[in-house]
Formats: structure tokens, sequence, C-alpha cells
């Protein structure tokens, strides 16, 4: 009979952490297998192709997925150049699904995990019993796999946050969903461009994502009149509030808020602050006017576009024992280490499968989801934690502890906790981060996401909203 040991470790998504994983698990000798619910790898990160990593190549490649692509010739890219999602996507993370061949499945739609025959209530033989997998199959056909191990590498994408403060959709959000978009605009489709080309467009937001959005919005304006951003913050506008600018380790990241400075103070977009949306309604010509909690009217806009985070879906792994933290839905150990309510400046601190672990036994978040709600996330990151991970069930435990990461400093002061005040920072006097004397640099409209480099977007570091 086959035996628990016999069975694949199951890693859900083919983005790069999910790839990384089963590089890492195939160099230890572990079977994975990798289910996708997309025709291709990286299908995640296909969804914002048209947008620069703030990351470099040299960050955005895993060492063990290296060797497994070395014997077919493949060559990193020029290492200090940033690619869009769709360069990382076809130059590196699709070769390196193409490599691991019948291992990584497409279509495959994982809509339940639990322990064969066991729900999460009964104790009994639980830990001797294999993972069973529900999978939906793109023409609708189920199946059910089992496995030693499960890694969960499914990222954020497919669950953006809503527009309102309190994390529930605001009033006639659903409603006006054909004028709300919560994905940054390719505004090189001509189609997407007549979406937004001289129109007036909300922009709800404070990461990177929000940076980029309108940095490329203010580019269209300069030839399309009429085109116009509100940027809808829900604090007051402070020294960190453009990111850390040349204080940045990351240049391309700090860039990308002085870009969006730029559209500011350059009359491209205006900053409406303090300002927490309650409710979209209707106006009288079709546009939608948004209501605060305070009661405030904005002027009508055309479209809204809402870059306010995302979040996990733990849906399918209702039947796991997992222990996450009860704000950010990430790992219990992990989340004092990356929570934006106390996390400013500096790295997050180095951690692997201890941190990632749970009391169901062989269950591993990684990646993006591990961080559940908090903001930002770096490749690196990602591709220690699975070393980590593949290492732990291997039995190599000493390897496993071995976790060695240096992040560079985000250069952004202040938590989350402190973003809902509208007051919060408004003495400008710098603080540990502040930026140096802005220098607007020019890094043109397909700039850098916020999300991290996962199967979601590309990366952040660990302070950044």
């Amino acid at each position: 009979m086959t035996t628990t040991a016999d069975l694949p470790v199951v890693v859900i998504g083919a983005g790069p952490a999910g790839l990384a994983a089963a590089a890492h698990l195939v160099e230890r000798g572990i079977e994975p297998l990798v289910l996708e619910t997309g025709p291709t790898a990286a299908t995640a990160v296909r969804g914002w192709s048209h947008v620069r990593l703030f990351s470099t190549w040299s960050e955005l490649t895993d060492p063990a997925a290296e060797k497994l692509l070395a014997p077919t010739g493949w060559a990193r890219p020029e290492a200090d150049t940033y690619p869009t999602g769709g360069d990382w996507a076809e130059h590196y993370l699709q070769p390196l699904a193409d490599v691991l061949g019948d291992k990584v499945r497409y279509d495959a739609t994982v809509t339940g995990v639990s322990r064969l025959g066991r729900d999460r209530i009964v104790d009994a033989d639980r830990e001797q019993q294999p993972f069973t997998l529900r999978i939906t199959r793109a023409d609708g056909t189920e199946e059910r796999i089992l496995s030693r191990a499960v890694i969960d590498a499914s990222g954020t994408w497919s669950t953006p946050a809503p527009i309102s403060a309190d994390g529930l959709p605001a009033l006639g959000e659903h409603a006006a969903s054909a004028r709300i978009s919560y994905r940054i605009p390719d505004l090189k489709d001509p189609a997407v461009l007549a979406r937004y080309a001289g129109k007036r467009t909300a922009v709800i937001g404070s990461g990177a994502s929000a940076f980029t959005a309108l940095a490329t919005l203010a580019g269209v304006a300069k030839d399309e009149p009429g085109t116009h951003s509100v940027w809808i913050l829900r604090r007051g506008i402070s020294g960190s509030t453009f990111g850390g600018g040349s204080a940045d380790q990351l240049p391309a990241r700090g860039a990308l808020g002085l870009a969006a400075k730029a559209a500011v103070d350059d009359g491209y977009a205006d900053a409406v602050t303090g300002f927490r949306t309650e409710a979209v309604e209707p106006a009288a010509d079709g546009r939608l006017v948004l209501v605060g909690e305070d009661g405030r009217r904005l002027d009508p806009v055309d479209e809204v576009i809402v870059l306010t985070g995302l979040r996990p879906d733990l849906s399918f792994l209702s039947e796991l024992r997992l222990a996450l933290d009860e704000r950010l839905q990430a790992p219990v150990e992990l989340a004092p280490l990356i929570d934006p309510n106390q996390h400013s400046c500096g790295t997050v601190y180095p951690h692997g499968h201890r941190e990632l672990s749970h009391p169901e036994q062989g269950v591993y978040l990684v990646g993006m989801k591990s961080y559940g709600r908090a903001p930002t996330f770096l490749a690196m990151t990602g591709y220690e934690q699975v070393r980590s991970v593949a290492a732990a069930l291997a039995g190599d435990i000493e390897a496993a502890d071995r976790v060695e990461l240096t992040l560079p400093e985000t250069g952004v002061c202040g938590g989350a906790g402190l973003f809902d005040d509208p007051a919060a920072g408004q003495d400008d006097e710098g603080g540990c981060c502040a930026p140096a004397a802005p220098a607007l640099v020019q890094i043109g409209t397909g700039l850098s996401l916020p999300l991290a480099v996962t199967e979601d977007a590309s990366s952040g570091g660990c302070c950044g909203s």
C-alpha cells in the first residue's frame, strides 16, 4: 500500500514562491506537485504584467531554481535591471515551470484541504493521516489528491481589500462595480486608456500601488486634457507620505514615491486627507460621488481605483488547524515580526519553518500569503522561507534553522496604526527615515507595484503600506 511518505508534497500556486518551493523540494529529493489555478505559470504575476518591479533581477531569482534551469542554457537577465511582471513571468517563472514539467498541473483550483477521514475536530490518529485536497478542473470536474505535506503559496492577488476603512465594502460599492477597479490600470492598452483619458479618477490608497497609479495617470494628463486624479488618504500628508525617497535602499521604490509627489505638486492630482469612504453614490450625470464617514461629499468622479491592500483567502483551509494572528491573519509566530502597527524603519527579522508552522503539522503558508494582511513583502523573503521549509520537510533541521537574510531598509516611518489619523506626522520634522531633499527621478510610466515579489507582485520592504 502507498504510505504517506510515498506521497508528494503539494504546493498550491505556481508563482514565484510556489515554484521556488518546488525547486527546493526537488533538490532535497522530495517529489513536489504544484497546483496552479490558471492555464500557465504565474497567473497572478501576469495580471500585473505591465507594472515594473522595484526589485532588480538579482533579487528575483532563487538559487535552487537557477540550478534547475542551468542545464537548459537559461541565463539570468542582467542583474541590475528592473523587469516588469511580464518579463518576470516570461523569462524566469514560465521557464522554471517548464523545467519542472509534469510536476506542475495547470487549471487546477484547490477548493478544500483536510486530513483524510478527519475533519478539524477529530484528534484520533490525525497526524498519521495524509492530507486530502479537493481540486476543481477548468471543465468543472472534481478530483481528490493525497499529499504528505501542503505548502500554500497561493498569494493574495485574488482578494483585494474594499474601499471602506472598516474592511467591509462601502455602501453602494458593489452596485458601482462597473466604474471601480482594484488594479493598477495598464494605460498602454488603448481600451484601458480610453477609460481614464480625459476623465476624473479617484485613487484610494497610500502605498506603492497608489503611487504607481498616480504617476501613470499624471503621464496621461500631460497629453490628454481633462485627465485628473483625486488622491484619497485616510491620514494627513507628512514627510513619510511619499515613502523614503533617497533614503530608501530600494532606489526605484524611493523614486516611485517621488514621482507620485510630483503628480500632486504639478497639479495633476489633488490630495484629500483624513477621508474614510462610507458610501459610493450615483451622481445625476451617472458619475460617482464618494461620501465620507464624517459626511463629506467629494465632487463626482468618472472612475475609482481602489488600492487599499490585499488579504489572504483562507476559505479552502477551514478544515485545518491553523494558528493565525487575529489581526494580520499571518502565522502567530511571524506576525510580531511584520506587524505594521508596530513595525517602523528597519528590516524583517529572518524567519523560516518555525515561524511558519501551525498546530496542523506539515502545513505551511509561504510567500505573500504568509504575511496575511501585512502590506509589504520581498521575493527574497519568500525564497528563504521555502528553502527553510523544504529543509524541514527533508528532516534537515540544522539547515532549516539556519535562516540568513538581509533585507534593504524601507525608508518609511510609521506603522499602519497611525495611518487613520489625519493629523499623524503633520510636524514634518523628519524622524528616523525622513527622506533627504527630494529629487524627482524619472522612471517612466511602467512603474512598480507594491505587493511583493510573489505570486502577487513586486516588492515592498518591511514597513510600507
